[in-house]
Formats: C-alpha cells, sequence, structure tokens
C-alpha cells in the first residue's frame, strides 16, 4: 500500500495577513519534506502532456530527492520525457480509465497529481476515488466546477483513509485562490472594513503554449452557464459575456476579460465568505475573443458540451492556433482585485513570460506543501487552511511566484495600473 504522508495537527481558523508585498520574492524556499529519511515517490498523470511534463520538470528543479514517475498511455512521449527528467524519473504505462491499471500503479507512489484533462464532462473522480482506495495523497489541476465541487463530496471517504487531498490546484484556480485568501486574511487582519467583493480577472497570449487540452478546456467552457455571486445571492450569466477593460500593468497592460463559469468563484464564495465574486477569462489576438464570444451565440450548448465534437473541433482549430501561438507568444497573468466595506480596495498581480512553465511551478509548489505536511486528511480547496495551511501560505506563493515579471499581494491599485495618475505632490489614483 502507498505510505501516507506524516501530517501536522489541526491548525484551526486563525489567519495573518501575508507579509510578502514586494513585487517579487527572494530565493525558492528549500522543500523540507516531512519525513526526511523517506524516498518520496510522486506520480503525475498526464505527464506526458504540456501541464503534467511542465509539473514534472518543476518538481524535479525544485525538489531533486523526489522519485518522479511520469505517467501517459505513450511509451514513447513518456520515455522521451524521462530522458529530459534525468535518472530519478521513470515512466509508468497508465490509463485513467483502466481502474485496475490505476490502482496497481497508485499503490507504489506516496502522491498522485492529476493532470489528465480536460475536467470537464468527466463522469467521475477516478483518481481520487482510487487514491483514497489505495491511501495515496492527490492533487489535481481541476478547473471544473463540477468536477472540483464532486470531488469535494467525498471528503468523509479521504478523512476516514487519512489521506490528505487538494482539487483546483494548478495555477489557476490554484494559485489565484490562496493570493484571494491571504488578501481577505489581510483586509480582516487589519480592520480594513468587511470584504465585500473579489473579482479574478485572467489574461494568457493564445493558449498560453499550453496545447489543445487548454483550447479544449476553453470550448468546453463556453458551454457552461456561468454562475456568479451579487451579495450573496447566485446568478446565472452567459458565457464569454460582461466584458470589462482590467490592467494587468507592465509587460501586459489592458486587456479585455469575459465572464467563464470557473471553480474558484463558488469556492472562495463559501470558503472565505465573500458575497460578491466573478471571474473573467480573455486572451489575444483580440480576434480570438470575437471567436469565442461568437461561438457561444452561434453554436448550441449541448454542442459545446460534447466532448466529442469538441475535440473535433480542437483538431480543426489546433494548427492555426499553434502557428498564432508563435506571433502571440504565451504570457501570463492574473490579478485578484477584493473590494472592503469602508471603500478601500487592494490588488494581487501574478505576471509570467510563459503560461507552459508558470503552471508546472505552481503545481509543483502545491505538492511541496504537501509532502511538507501542510495538508490534513479531507478534500480540500487551496483556500480552505486544512488544505493549505496558513502558515504555510508565504512559502507557497514564493515557490510558485518564481521566474514571475510582476508579482505583488495586499496593494493599492494604483501600483498596478499601467499609467498611474498623480493628484498632487505624490498622492496617486
Amino acid at each position: 500500500m502507498a505510505r501516507s504522508l506524516l501530517l501536522h495537527p489541526s491548525y484551526g481558523a486563525t489567519v495573518r495577513a501575508c507579509s510578502s508585498s514586494a513585487t517579487q520574492y527572494d530565493g525558492v524556499p528549500e522543500v523540507k519534506l516531512s519525513d526526511p529519511t523517506k524516498n518520496y515517490r510522486v506520480l503525475v498523470l498526464g505527464g506526458t502532456g504540456r501541464v503534467g511534463g511542465s509539473t514534472a520538470t518543476a518538481l524535479s528543479k525544485l525538489c531533486p530527492k523526489l522519485r518522479i514517475v511520469v505517467g501517459g498511455r505513450n511509451r514513447e512521449k513518456g520515455e522521451a520525457m524521462v530522458s529530459k527528467l534525468g535518472e530519478n524519473s521513470e515512466f509508468a504505462q497508465v490509463d485513467i480509465n483502466d481502474t485496475k491499471m490505476l490502482e496497481t500503479t497508485l499503490k507504489d507512489v506516496d502522491l498522485v497529481v492529476h493532470a489528465a484533462g480536460p475536467f470537464q464532462q468527466a463522469p467521475q473522480c477516478t483518481v481520487l476515488e482510487t487514491a483514497i482506495k489505495t491511501k495515496t495523497a492527490y492533487i489535481d489541476v481541476c478547473d471544473d466546477t463540477t468536477y472540483g465541487f464532486r470531488a469535494k463530496s467525498f471528503e468523509a471517504e479521504a478523512v476516514a483513509a487519512n489521506v490528505p487531498a487538494i482539487t483546483t490546484a494548478g495555477i489557476y484556480p490554484g494559485v489565484s485562490n490562496v493570493m484571494a485568501a491571504e488578501m481577505v486574511a489581510a483586509a480582516r487582519i487589519e480592520d480594513k472594513g468587511t470584504p465585500e467583493k473579489l473579482r479574478f480577472s485572467y489574461y494568457t497570449a493564445g493558449t498560453g503554449g499550453a496545447g489543445p487540452t487548454i483550447l479544449a478546456t476553453s470550448f468546453l467552457l463556453l458551454g457552461e452557464e456561468v454562475t456568479a455571486y451579487k451579495q450573496g445571492e447566485k446568478v446565472k450569466l452567459r458565457p464569454y459575456s460582461g466584458m470589462i477593460n482590467v490592467d494587468f500593468g507592465k509587460g501586459i497592460r489592458k486587456r479585455d476579460v469575459y465572464l467563464l463559469n470557473l471553480p474558484e468563484v463558488r469556492s472562495t464564495h463559501e470558503v472565505l465568505g465573500v458575497p460578491t465574486v466573478s471571474a473573467r477569462f480573455g486572451t489575444a489576438p483580440f480576434f480570438w475573443n470575437w471567436g469565442m464570444e461568437i461561438m457561444t451565440k452561434l453554436l448550441p450548448s449541448e454542442v459545446l458540451r460534447d466532448r466529442a465534437k469538441v475535440q473535433q473541433m480542437v483538431d480543426l482549430f489546433d494548427p492555426v492556433v499553434r502557428a498564432m501561438d508563435g506571433f502571440s507568444g504565451e504570457r501570463v497573468s492574473m490579478r485578484v482585485d477584493l473590494e472592503c466595506s469602508d471603500g478601500r480596495t487592494t490588488v494581487g498581480l501574478y505576471s509570467h513570460k510563459k503560461l507552459s512553465v508558470a503552471v508546472g511551478v505552481s503545481t509543483a509548489a502545491f505538492v511541496a506543501a504537501m509532502l511538507e505536511g501542510s495538508t490534513q486528511p479531507g478534500v480540500w480547496f487551496p483556500e480552505e487552511p486544512q488544505g493549505i495551511a496558513v502558515e504555510a501560505r508565504e512559502t507557497l506563493l514564493r515557490r510558485a511566484s518564481q521566474g514571475t515579471f510582476n508579482f505583488i499581494l495586499n496593494k493599492p491599485p494604483w501600483m498596478v495600473e499601467t499609467v498611474p495618475k498623480e493628484v498632487i505632490l505624490g498622492i496617486y489614483v
């Protein structure tokens, strides 16, 4: 059976303000394994893909002591990935839809990272259920609301099996949730008024170099009605509507972003207790946004929610998208805005030149936190203290922000804006 991770005792519900408000953290904190005498084995499912491969690469750099198992269906691609990672890695041929093969593979590892998306329209949480059965710690990079909350429903089973698990633990959602949690905590501890409105804004140039899975995810999300919250009430909105122009600061500048149905909206509303929450996404070149908006108007939602039909569209558009990615680059930025009852607004910002790198670094940061004993038994969202302990958030953000060209937290909006305006004597708005 897989060996359970050593876990810290309960951290309770205390919160603190994040002390890290500089534009860039200095250095990467060394990973201190919960049991330094153990030879940990981490399985990355989807390890031959863009997200999984990036995660495996980041893990090999962050914690060279780990034995990384690259899981995938294609042996040739897997062995090519292993050759890049080096001698402390191996390939395991596994199909996540084959429960017996999956169970056999999980019995020999300490932690599994599920990066074999897309998660949209997946009928069940097979990997999580198998992880609980084999007592294997679990992390996924899910970006689907239904899947994330289905995973959350296995909390009691995970507690009974003493298995720590985190769902939606990538870059967004994931790092974005932790940023929001720290901002809400800071507002409450610094008595800035009651947190009233939380807005997530995301931008990625092209597909961010993340490949056809991200393209499929985008198309599938266009078929989902958007859930947002306004003053505590759930509201339903049309996907890729509600456009606003958001300033992502230097290197990205102002971009149009549109409503999408993302899991951090519901999870942060429920976990952090913020009454008004929404999430938007935008891409470039600008005509991709137009194309996405037109698709929601012309194509029936039944088509956009059909994985087989979406895959056909991906196969059709992928060559064009890849060609355009060469021109657009793969910069990524996420901005979190928190408004409080006293009128104050604080901002968090994360910008990186390459999404294909940033997503792996971010996911690896969650893996490191779990291996250090931050996660309690159960299934948690990243913003829950049982998932990433309050004391571990700053370290996670330090690791996840490595390589960013702009990273701030708990700062006024004028420090983010591309062209802040001076009112008088050094006072900016």
